[in-house]
């Protein structure tokens, strides 16, 4: 398949339509053409996760008549969505285990530093509310130090099988936060 038809079999479901012949034909441009409006066959995935993420805040704004787009922003959850790439591809983690606390030095060069500040520091503050878990943090210059005290021995057993990885995305926060910087009720 060249790229061409990807990119055409890509925006017909990017806007809704069916992958149909007409989206199999090979296009270098979309003007003047009218996208199939038919939904049957069509993946509901729209495409890489990050955008995907967008398209489903998009879609909830859109459908919502008491969105302020005065105050939404797409471009600061896009900028939330980058540092969640780049902690989550280009953090390097290394754990350490003593009797009452379980530390994650996690660094990274370039872009990534910033990501794992930024992200580690504001989700520490919510694994510190999570039963059984005290979660304390701090920037350092390649990164960021995340240090894990378990109440019991299965949390603590708990922590250290879900490693840096499991525990950042642990919680059923993201979503409300993703909402939350696309709407301008919440910073990134």
């Amino acid at each position: 398949m060249t790229r061409k038809t990807v990119l055409a079999i890509s925006a017909a479901v990017i806007f809704g339509g069916g992958v149909t012949a007409f989206a199999m034909q090979e296009h270098t441009d979309h003007d003047g053409h009218n996208m199939p409006t038919s939904t049957a066959n069509t993946p509901s995935e729209t495409g890489q996760s990050a955008f995907a993420a967008m398209a489903e805040i998009v879609r909830m704004l859109d459908s919502d008549p008491d969105t302020d787009w005065s105050k939404v922003s797409i471009q600061a959850l896009r900028d939330h969505l980058v540092d969640m790439n780049e902690l989550t591809l280009n953090a390097e983690v290394k754990q350490q285990v003593n009797d009452a606390t379980i530390t994650y030095f996690v660094t990274g060069e370039g872009n990534a530093i910033e990501a794992i500040q930024a992200m580690v520091s504001a989700h520490a503050l919510q694994l510190d509310k999570m039963d059984g878990w005290s979660a304390s943090t701090s920037n350092e210059v390649d990164g960021a130090k995340l240090m894990m005290q378990p109440a019991t021995e299965v949390e603590r057993t708990k922590i250290i099988g879900l490693g840096f990885f499991g525990l950042m995305v642990t919680g059923a926060h993201h979503q409300p936060h993703h909402f939350g910087i696309a709407t301008g009720q919440m910073t990134h």
